[in-house]
């Protein structure tokens, strides 16, 4: 007995998670040592999540799926599998097959009937069929309907200089792009990786599942970080680029907005901006259906619901499953470390952009611009919008710009969309 049961405890012991770590800690096509680095960087991410408040709720589910599909033997980011009797097992060459039973069949078309009724099925992992979601291009569309929903574009529409500005800082995506064909990456792929200079994590994503991907996880897990590290990154740049007297103008108060006005906006916007680019539908359309829910006076309860409990939902399972792309085998690689710098060099571009035009026009405005909200052109809403707020009340704490910072954010949103639909629309297999 006393055997039985120490037989047993061994099998436990020598199932689990940590005796595959030690086991593999150096074994060549399993490198448990990469996993234990993932688990690290997850934990790292969390408390940057955490203590330091970076974008926690985008932060801490992503570092939590990507503690998850790091712990060894989970198989949660796995697909199903299909189990063979013996005899199918000896005519196809293998016991497991990837894969569902219908997938199987029709790989398998000469076997098809056998598989369909003597094969069994084991289901894959929970964040396997959450990660439909983000595949299918689902989940990204559905934050940007939240993320309408809580965007006021009245400060746009007061000063619709701000289109520049946004524009301006776009520059990092095509710089980006360009640096990424020069490392040798494809056209889709470098259009995935560029989209990180805008800041704008739910476009990546979607920009990245529509034309490459086996890149999901450095580039989501980029553009969150940068987006994330926005009050790190910006402020030595906009301080670099723009002198104390302009970092102290003073700009005058914006004029107001009619409903009206706040009414038509998404509605041109939808039309015009779709009719140049179809690719932006999705993207676009969510984010200014949530927009009109907002503003038209009559679907407060859609806008509140779309911009608190449904977009929270979706960040969790967005979160949650685009960290579990993450794993150590696919992200560990000298190729993530590219992806990783092109996107740090475009976000940095794309901000000393906004920065630069926002200087010409403060020029050519006899002195009338803050340089500063050029930056709030990348589409980190609203926290590049802060951080001009905070930057700008250093150099005179009577300063307030974060409403002339909001101009240039919410339409960096729509710059990057667009952005995102040229690549489709160039990139994406007809």
């Amino acid at each position: 007995m006393w055997n039985s049961i120490l037989q047993a405890f061994q099998g436990f012991i020598n199932d689990s998670g940590l005796a595959w770590l030690i086991n593999n800690f150096n074994t060549p096509g399993e490198y448990g040592y990469k996993n234990l680095i993932m688990i690290i960087v997850a934990l790292v991410f969390m408390y940057l999540a955490i203590k330091k408040e970076y974008e926690p709720l985008l932060l801490l589910p992503i570092s939590f799926g990507m503690l998850l599909v790091n712990l060894p033997i989970t198989y949660i980011m796995d697909g199903p599998t299909v189990i063979l009797t013996d005899k199918l097992a000896d005519i196809i060459g293998s016991k497991v097959l990837e894969g569902s039973l219908v997938e199987n069949a029709l790989i398998y078309s000469q076997h098809a009937k056998e598989i369909l009724e003597t094969a069994t099925e084991m289901p894959g992992g929970l964040l396997h069929y959450l990660y439909q979601g983000d595949e299918l291009g689902i989940f990204p569309p559905l934050i940007f309907l939240g993320v309408g929903a809580l965007t006021d574009f009245g400060p746009l529409l007061a000063n619709p200089k701000s289109f520049l500005l946004g524009a301006a800082a776009q520059f990092g995506i095509f710089l980006a792009f360009f640096g990424a064909l020069a490392l040798k990456f494809s056209p889709a792929e470098a259009s995935s990786i560029a989209i990180i200079g805008g800041a704008d994590g739910p476009t990546a994503i979607y920009t990245t599942v529509k034309l490459a991907p086996h890149l999901l996880g450095p580039v989501a897990v980029a553009a969150y970080s940068y987006m994330s590290l926005v009050p790190i990154i910006q402020p030595p740049i906009m301080r670099a680029l723009t002198t104390k007297k302009e970092r102290r103008i003073k700009m005058q108060q914006l004029r107001a907005v009619s409903q009206l006005e706040k009414i038509l906006f998404p509605i041109i916007v939808t039309i015009l901006v779709i009719l140049i680019l179809p690719a932006t539908a999705p993207l676009i359309g969510m984010l200014m259906l949530g927009n009109l829910f907002r503003v038209c006076g009559v679907t407060d309860k859609l806008a509140e619901t779309a911009s608190e409990t449904m977009m929270y939902i979706i960040i969790i399972f967005l979160g949650v499953t685009v960290g579990a792309t993450a794993s150590a085998d696919k992200f560990l690689n000298v190729q993530t470390l590219g992806i990783l710098a092109l996107g740090l060099v475009a976000f940095a571009f794309g901000t000393a952009a906004g920065v630069l035009l926002g200087k010409l026009m403060n020029f050519l405005s006899g002195g009338k611009i803050n340089p500063l909200i050029g930056a709030a052109g990348v589409s980190a809403v609203p926290m590049a919008a802060r951080v001009v707020q905070k930057v700008g009340r250093e150099e005179d704490p009577s300063n307030y710009l974060l409403m002339h910072a909001m101009g240039p954010n919410v339409a960096g949103v729509i710059g990057s969309a667009v952005a995102a639909g040229v690549f489709l629309s160039l990139y994406l297999p007809k």
